[in-house]
Parts: C-alpha cells; sequence; structure tokens
C-alpha cells in the first residue's frame, strides 16, 4: 500500500514567504534591490582587492574569496525565489531542487570555513606580529583556500547523494522559498535515517568545529591585548578584527538561530524568516561592514575613483 502512494517526484511546489498576495509586488522591488546590493558590493570588494596592489595581503585574499562565495550562495536561491515571486509560479523541477540544496551547502559551508581562515589570519597577526610574512605565506593561503573547498565540496556531496536515494510522495509541497534540506527530509516518503545520522557529524565538521575554532582564536587574541593593556593597542585590535567579528556574529548568529533554535509552531515563519535573513541580507550586509569599518578598502576605493578607471 505504501509503494502505491509514493510516486517519483519530478517537481516540487515553493510556497514561497509568508506575505499576502497583494504585497507581493513591494517585496519583489525590496529582495530584487537586496540580491543586485550583494551582487555589486561583493563584486566592488572582489575588484578593489584584485586591482589595489596594497591590498595583495592573505587578510584581503580571504576576502576576496569570501565576497565571490557570498555572490555565488545568493545566487543559489535569489533568482529562483524572484522569479517565482514574478511569474506566481511556485514550482521547481527534482533536479533543480537536488541541485539547489547541492549549492546551498557548498556555500554555505564554504563561508564558514573561509571565515574561519580569516580568524586565523587576524590570530597570527595580532599573537605573532614578527613571524606573520613568515607564517602567513601565500603556499599556506593557496592551501586553507583549496582545504576549504574540498570540505565544503565533499559535505555537500554527502547530503546530495544521500537525498537523491529518496523517494516523495504525491505530497509534494514545501513550506519554504529554497529546496531546504530538512524540510526536504520531513517531506520524504523513504526511511531518512542514514540522512539524519550524517547531519551530526557533517554539521560538526562544517559549522561547530570552524565555530570553536574562530572563539579560540579570538580567546588568544583577546588573552595578547590584555597581557600589556593599551588605548592603542584596543584600538589597533578593534581596527584590525572588528569587520570580522561584525561578520562572523551574522553569520553564525543566524545559523544557530535557524538550526538550532527552530520555530515550535507548525507554520514554519519564523525559521523562512530567519532563512531570508541568513541567505540574503548577511551576504549583502558584509560589503557594508568591510568598506565602512576598514580604512584600507575605503583608501582603495578613494584611490582608484580618483584615476577614473577599474581596468586592470
Amino acid at each position: 500500500m505504501g509503494r502505491y502512494n509514493e510516486s517519483s517526484a519530478t517537481e516540487f511546489i515553493l510556497l514561497g514567504l509568508p506575505i499576502r498576495k497583494e504585497e507581493q509586488g513591494l517585496y519583489y522591488a525590496l529582495f530584487l534591490a537586496v540580491y543586485l546590493t550583494t551582487l555589486l558590493g561583493n563584486l566592488l570588494i572582489a575588484l578593489l582587492i584584485r586591482l589595489d596592489s596594497r591590498l595583495h595581503t592573505p587578510m584581503y585574499f580571504f576576502l576576496s574569496h569570501l565576497a565571490l562565495t557570498d555572490i555565488s550562495f545568493s545566487s543559489v536561491t535569489a533568482p529562483k525565489m524572484l522569479m517565482n515571486m514574478l511569474t506566481h509560479s511556485q514550482s521547481i523541477s527534482y533536479a533543480g531542487c537536488v541541485s539547489q540544496v547541492c549549492f546551498f551547502l557548498l556555500f554555505g559551508s564554504l563561508d564558514s570555513f573561509l571565515l574561519t581562515s580569516m580568524a586565523y589570519d587576524r590570530y597570527v597577526a595580532i599573537c605573532y606580529p614578527l613571524h606573520y610574512n613568515i607564517i602567513m605565506h601565500q603556499s599556506l593561503c593557496f592551501l586553507l583556500v583549496i582545504i576549504s573547498w574540498v570540505l565544503s565540496s565533499a559535505s555537500a556531496l554527502v547530503h546530495t547523494l544521500l537525498l537523491a536515494r529518496l523517494s516523495f510522495c504525491e505530497d509534494n509541497t514545501l513550506p519554504h522559498f529554497f529546496c531546504d534540506l530538512s524540510a526536504l527530509l520531513k517531506l520524504s516518503s523513504s526511511d531518512t535515517t542514514a540522512n539524519e545520522l550524517a547531519i551530526f557529524p557533517v554539521g560538526t565538521v562544517v559549522i561547530t568545529l570552524p565555530f570553536l575554532c574562530i572563539l579560540a582564536s579570538y580567546g588568544r587574541i583577546g588573552a595578547t591585548i590584555l597581557k600589556a593593556p593599551s588605548v592603542k593597542g584596543i584600538c589597533k585590535a578593534l581596527s584590525t578584527c572588528g569587520s570580522h567579528l561584525s561578520v562572523v556574529s551574522l553569520y553564525y548568529g543566524a545559523i544557530i538561530g535557524l538550526y538550532f533554535f527552530p520555530s515550535p509552531n507548525d507554520t514554519n515563519d519564523e525559521d523562512v524568516i530567519v532563512a531570508v535573513l541568513y541567505t540574503l541580507v548577511t551576504p549583502m550586509l558584509n560589503p557594508f561592514v568591510y568598506s565602512l569599518r576598514n580604512r584600507d578598502i575605503k583608501a582603495a576605493l578613494s584611490y582608484l575613483l580618483s584615476r577614473g578607471t577599474f581596468s586592470v
């Protein structure tokens, strides 16, 4: 009887954001502006780092990769959401849904590892300033980025392969604006034990361990500053680490709110709203955080604007 009710799903229905139909035009314009700001802001950061030789340092090397990752991360969900709002269509193909899960996990994990690499860079810069250039050499920076890509790809591949083996019943409606892994597992008519068992170890490697490494790095930074406290030292640490701390707070704060404290009710509306902050708003804010609180970025922008060129 169970096999009769199962079907090979060819598409899913995304219910989208919890907004009234008459407000969709307003929210479409708002989220389009958010997405375009994300694209232009992060692209500007990446271009500034590429074009200004003064920004060719390990910290900005990681920042340029983070900016490009944020563009990719937003592009996994935003275009489809905007298209559905514009055309009033809620469907997404099975292949498109699985692909969305895969790339969402890939770039989300990559964000986490890059933020950890940036924290390590700040730790070395403040705790071992005289050995900074020796420790943070170009080969190590490339190695950290390669490791980030390998681990992110492996985590995304594990979940994607486990997801692809599941069957889905005739009720293929997802209460979300994108194909969220947890929502798909709830919808599946197959045994999801293996998928659920994979969530903890993979989540530990991708989220928990990087977060603990970031906390340890800033713990050591704080201890180093307190050994010889001075106004100048504290100001230097804040100027060096303030932007990164702000981005880490936005990124992990949204993840903790979404996955560690999910909505207790059945409507899922609160989780969808937090997901919007995590997938759309946070990547948009990153360029503002780094440009407004970073003298080097502002100086590079002023210099390039004064030259009147963005050519290589």
